[in-house]
């Protein structure tokens, strides 16, 4: 049995649903220590995080995860109890086996393989590993990039192991995230009997309209690497529950989900111009979810993507499509941030599993890279 397959398996015996580790960072923390890391443990909010780094000088290439997963669902209708990983038909299931114990795994003997190689290696390997991906992500990696950022730690080149690919491995590369903003509109009408309108003021009447020119208003043309901005209307709530009274307010949840091409500040602006313009009574609550961050092409995707050929005959494609990941965090402090991980078909599912088949090459990936962008530097 492979040393990947050895590991993600004990690490999806750990019940780590988010934000308990459940020990899986000190597993972790065990294996880097014995081939030269320093581990640390930065803890947050009840969230277990562990930073650790093998040298002192640059280039520092870190590999970024997560160890929290998501709740199984109904356990009795998993084929595999979740937490017993379990290889049939050529595939290991288990909760997290996909997002992302089978990356963390495959990074931490990728890393093992390369320092018994190259044990004077040039520049500095890290991983950033939190337990709190899945969840709020106010404790996990944000205060790690915080803590790093105060003492002068920057990073040059940083791999998260989200599961990018699509169809195959490798065929996939994020280089970035588009941004997420939500907002929480209240419309104010006047509550009354429906048989009495001129006595009433219905909101929903008042914003249908404001509401179908934000449906169909072009906030920006995207660019090289993002699609257009989108706006999405996920619940509309008005009305008591009588068939006969007049709503007295209209509340409306949306969300953007938006490129570098925009900026939260000017979505709100362009908002707000719309519901004036329709002479709207609201209020709106906004919650930046998260901001865009985009790595341009460059040595680390460059790296990563020889890599995925030499080992997989696949040429990998760079993409921002999906939802938001840590490395909006993380491209605070580091010149490069690139996604690359598994197969995504069963990430959050029932029966989460991977092909035991890619879990090699998916260290071996790992592990070119390292070279590529380590060794170059003392050649």
């Amino acid at each position: 049995m492979s040393e990947v397959l050895c590991l993600v398996q004990d690490l999806i015996r750990r019940p780590s649903v988010t934000p308990d580790d459940a020990g899986c960072q000190d597993l972790l923390a065990e294996r880097l220590r014995a081939v030269g890391f320093a581990c640390e443990t930065l803890a947050s909010g009840g969230v277990t995080n562990l930073w650790a780094r093998r040298g002192s000088t640059g280039p520092l290439l870190v590999f970024a995860g997560h160890t929290d997963v998501v709740p199984t669902g109904p356990l009795e209708r998993w084929r595999f109890p979740p937490f017993e990983p379990t290889v049939a038909d050529g595939r290991l299931y288990g909760r997290g086996a996909a997002d992302m114990k089978s990356s963390i795994a495959a990074f931490v003997v990728a890393a093992e393989e390369f320092v018994a190689a190259h044990s004077q290696h040039a520049g500095s390997i890290g991983l950033l590993i939190t337990s709190d991906e899945e969840g709020p992500a106010t404790d996990g990696t944000v205060k790690v990039v915080e803590a790093l950022a105060a003492r002068g730690e920057r990073l040059d080149y940083c791999i998260v192991g989200e599961p990018t690919s699509v169809d195959t491995l490798g065929d996939t590369l994020k280089n970035g995230r588009r941004g997420s903003l939500s907002g929480c509109l209240t419309v104010q009408g006047i509550q009354g009997h429906v048989a009495y309108p001129h006595l009433a003021r219905n909101p929903v009447h008042e914003v249908a309209p404001a509401i179908a020119e934000l449906a169909t208003h072009r906030w920006d043309e995207g660019n090289e690497y993002f699609p257009p901005t989108t706006f999405q209307i996920s619940n509309f709530h008005a009305g008591t529950g009588a068939t006969n009274v007049v709503p007295g307010t209209a509340q409306i949840d949306f969300n953007f989900r938006y490129s570098t091409a925009s900026t939260p500040e000017g979505l709100k602006a362009a908002v707000c111009a719309v519901l004036d313009r329709h002479g709207v009574q609201y209020t709106i609550d906004w919650k930046l979810n998260g901001e865009p961050f985009l790595t341009p092409k460059g040595a680390l995707s460059d790296a990563l993507v020889d890599a995925i050929d030499a080992e997989l005959s696949v040429r990998a494609v760079l993409s921002t499509t999906g939802g938001t990941s840590d490395g909006r965090f993380i491209a605070r402090i580091s010149r490069e941030v690139v996604e690359f991980g598994p197969l995504n078909a069963t990430i959050h599912q029932l029966d989460e599993n991977i092909p035991v088949d890619t879990l090699e090459p998916l260290k071996n990936v790992y592990r070119r890279t390292l070279e590529r962008l380590l060794l170059a530097r003392t050649s």
